[in-house]
């Protein structure tokens, strides 16, 4: 059956149509077929380079960081115990001194002129009992035979006791001249450093009155007084006093990041500050170089309980996930996997993880930025932070 015309024109229209489509559809294919051989897929990323270290578990002690305060075992104010002009300063301000070392000197002139009136006094006070003892002796033979009467006889005996009284008084008095004597040399009661001389040459003192003349405080040992809390007063200190083994304790300076020096607690106070909640301890330690001054602030740490098995870990190798703390382990193919930790105290400059990762086990410490879960990596072997007591931290094993 022939078409109208029209319908033939539009069949011939949409023929046409349909094959300039088809060439253009072979056309497309051949120039992603092109492209496609200009460019290969793209090969694997190359293994990120890390610093990896294993993990080790390592014996440690707990410890309680306090901040405190230096204190001299002795302070002594250093005060005239007679009046008087002061006639020499003997040491230079700042320096050490030993016990029993001159400090001032007070002029000693009319003391010595007391002492040998006392001197004076004595002598007459001997020949006044001496003559009296000699007299009664006399008198208890005459009474014996009658010559005397015994009225006369106890008088004899009455002059005799207070002479002997008058002695011992003189006695007393020449003692007491000698001391005050003594006392015109200002000398140092303990061992330790002085202070400035307060009161200079030519200045008049009162006995007792006035300024401390200087200060005088000791040096080796000196005291470091720190407040804890109660719980850890019952559950380090309070043990050690009864019998258990005493709790160590360290001290390090404003200017020192580690702890210096090692110690020993020394007093407990007899209470609880109720308002606090804590009670004040004094720790004991060496400071034979004298570079431990009283007033000095001082980090205080106190370690307590048995040593116990830890895990360490170098503080760079862990990351932040929003609330989470992660570190990633290496597996044996060098592929990194997502753990979660649980952080405890810093232990000697390293972080102890409580648990999350075990020890022998192989995790990123630096290049942490640089890889995510499931990447292969290069490891670079290194050794994790060692603490810097270790070696003190082992010997109380």
């Amino acid at each position: 059956m022939s078409l109208p015309a029209f319908s033939r024109k539009r069949l011939t229209i949409a023929l046409s149509l349909a094959g300039v489509l088809a060439v253009s559809g072979i056309a497309a294919v051949s120039l992603q077929a092109g492209a496609d051989e200009a460019h290969p897929p793209a090969a694997a990323a190359p293994a990120v380079a890390v610093d990896v270290a294993e993990v080790s578990e390592q014996r440690i002690i707990d410890w309680q960081s306090y901040s405190g305060r230096l204190e001299a075992v002795d302070r002594v104010d250093i005060r005239p115990l007679v009046s008087g002009t002061i006639t020499a300063v003997h040491f230079r301000d700042g320096s050490l001194v030993k016990k029993g070392d001159a400090l001032f000197t007070i002029d000693p002139r009319p003391y010595a002129a007391e002492v040998e009136r006392a001197r004076a006094a004595l002598a007459a006070a001997d020949a006044r009992a001496s003559y009296t003892a000699t007299d009664l002796g006399r008198s208890e033979t005459l009474v014996g035979r009658g010559v005397i009467s015994r009225r006369d006889f106890d008088a004899k005996q009455n002059e005799a006791a207070e002479a002997a009284a008058n002695r011992q008084a003189a006695q007393a008095a020449l003692t007491a001249a000698k001391l005050n004597l003594a006392y015109t040399q200002v000398t140092a009661p303990v061992a330790g450093r002085v202070s400035r001389a307060e009161v200079t040459v030519g200045n008049i003192v009162s006995a007792g009155a006035g300024p401390a003349l200087t200060t005088l405080v000791s040096v080796s040992p000196v005291y470091a007084s720190f407040d804890v809390d109660e719980q850890t007063f019952l559950k380090f200190i309070n043990p050690a006093r009864n019998g258990k083994a005493a709790a160590p304790v360290s001290l390090g300076l404003a200017n020192e990041s580690g702890y210096s020096r090692e110690g020993r607690v020394s007093s407990v106070d007899n209470h609880l500050d109720i308002s606090s909640g804590t009670i004040r301890v004094r720790a004991a330690f060496d400071n034979k170089d004298g570079s431990l001054l009283p007033g000095l602030y001082a980090r205080i740490r106190l370690g307590g309980g048995e040593p116990r098995s830890a895990v360490l870990i170098d503080e760079k190798a862990v990351g932040t996930d929003q609330a989470k703390r992660f570190v990633l382990v290496v597996d044996a193919a060098n592929h990194t996997t997502y753990r979660e930790v649980q952080l405890g105290a810093v232990h000697e400059g390293l972080r102890i993880v409580e648990s999350g990762i075990k020890g022998g086990e192989r995790i990123v410490v630096n290049g942490l930025q640089r890889v995510r879960p499931g990447d292969a990596v290069t490891p670079h072997v290194v050794a994790m932070a060692a603490p810097a007591s270790q070696a003190l931290v082992a010997s109380r094993k």
